[in-house]
């Protein structure tokens, strides 16, 4: 297991960043140690948590959820960690989420004791920096999707970059934005969360800002530097750092969004966006034919409950999901098609949004 580093000041800050450039100018072994997958250390004022798989872009592992857990609670109780600051390795991402393929292997196998321990206690994670009694600081620079929105979203300070990308696909690999993703999808301005967690489609730089996945906008250039003034003066070098906010691009489509996604099922969904003129709408229309149609129905259903629902329920919720969700055969598919073998080409059941059998998404939730 990865240990909190007790170095001080900046022996301790030089050594991480020592430690990041050789994760983004080295590929990853295969026989990493969770210490190398992983890194945590206290720098000056703040206990820092690197994810260091940059070569997958940094997707999590059960490993490295334990070991982010654990340096968290051993960040709380250290009276010299006055903040905490996670980051992703290289410029690439900041976190692209699960490692998924490992999640179809022990599905297929029906051996779900991996899957079930991986959910349980990513979700007890997301809930843990929700209640974080410290600044929690994520700085997000290039991917950022699913879990690594579900290690950035729950807590109160999170930066972007102009590289930033969100987005929550999954509905194009047959499940469904979890991770608390049906609780705070919801709550997005109007149906803009509805709207990315149907399509999967991506918010990138400042938009995220206004979206609301991040709460401060600053260049990649000025990025380093904010990270190493947080280990200064702590979470003060935010506004320090903080840069004018770019217009939002999508600011002339959000009523139309929001009356689009406003419908009461995807049929009715699609029925607007295909009588809505503009290009964004096209753009919608079209994810929404490409993804699995079961699993927009599911999806839809989650974020109506969801919206109602304080986030230890959603995660509970969530957590009873995966196992029927994932047990649907549109899911091992999804996996294959977009990850496994990459032919972009899954054959769904059913295969259009007007065929989708609404007594098999009812199921889903008993």
């Amino acid at each position: 297991m990865a240990s909190v580093s007790r170095q001080p000041g900046l022996e301790a800050a030089a050594g991480f960043r020592q430690t990041k450039r050789r994760a983004k100018d080295q590929p990853e072994s295969p026989d990493m140690t969770e210490d190398e997958t992983l890194i945590t250390r206290r720098d000056g004022r703040v206990g820092r948590i690197l994810l260091n798989r940059p070569r997958v872009l940094n997707t999590l592992t059960l490993d490295m959820v334990r070991v982010f857990t654990q340096a968290l609670h051993a960040f709380r109780d250290d009276p010299h960690v006055h903040a905490v600051v996670v980051e992703g390795a290289g410029d690439r991402a900041f976190c692209a989420g699960g490692d998924i393929r490992a999640l179809r292997d022990g599905q297929l196998s029906g051996d779900r004791t991996g899957v079930e321990a991986f959910f349980r206690e990513e979700y007890d994670l997301n809930l843990l920096i929700s209640a974080y009694p410290k600044p929690y600081i994520a700085l997000i620079d290039g991917i950022c999707m699913g879990g690594g929105i579900g290690v950035s979203a729950h807590g109160p300070y999170r930066v972007a970059t102009e590289h930033a990308m969100f987005a929550m696909p999954e509905t194009a690999i047959g499940f469904f934005p979890d991770i608390g993703g049906t609780f705070f999808l919801p709550r997005l301005p109007g149906q803009l969360g509805i709207h990315l967690g149907l399509t999967g489609l991506r918010t990138t730089g400042a938009d995220a800002v206004h979206a609301g996945f991040a709460t401060h906008f600053t260049s990649r250039a000025n990025l380093p530097a904010l990270s190493e003034t947080l280990a200064e003066i702590g979470v003060a070098a935010l506004a320090r750092f903080a840069e004018p906010l770019p217009p939002c691009t999508i600011a002339s489509d959000l009523a139309a969004i929001d009356r689009c996604f406003a419908a009461d099922t995807i049929g009715e969904i699609a029925a607007r966006l295909a009588a809505e003129p503009g290009g964004w709408a096209a753009a919608a229309l079209k994810a929404l034919r490409t993804v699995s149609p079961t699993a927009l129905g599911f999806t839809l259903e989650a974020f109506r409950r969801g919206a109602d629902m304080t986030l230890k329920q959603t995660l509970d919720a969530e957590f009873l999901l995966t196992r029927t969700t994932m047990a649907y055969p549109d899911f091992a598919e999804g996996v294959r098609a977009m990850v496994v073998d990459k032919d972009r080409q899954p054959k769904w059941q059913p295969t259009r949004i007007e065929d989708i059998d609404q007594g098999v998404v009812d199921a889903m939730f008993r």
